[in-house]
């Protein structure tokens, strides 16, 4: 584990310590909740090509099957 340090003006520390104690937490655990916010993206990049590679299936129609057969129409293979 590593420790991180900053100077903080007197304001910027009376706003954490408020918004810390709003939230009954400690100013560590207020500190590590921002730096996950601020470093973990939760957002989806539209130009993923996961999300930009439909259609999925080979055929077209519905599937009445589908649960149980997904794979086949999916990636093909044994029909």
């Amino acid at each position: 584990m590593k420790v991180v340090q900053t100077r903080l003006s007197d304001t910027e520390y009376s706003l954490l310590e408020a918004y810390a104690k709003s939230r009954k937490t400690t100013i560590k655990e207020t500190v590590r909740v921002a730096i996950r916010r601020l470093t973990l993206s939760d957002t989806i990049d539209p130009e993923d090509p996961f999300f930009r590679m439909f259609p999925l299936t080979r055929k077209k129609g519905r599937h009445a099957d589908a649960s149980e057969r997904h794979d086949v129409y999916l990636y093909g293979g044994d029909e």
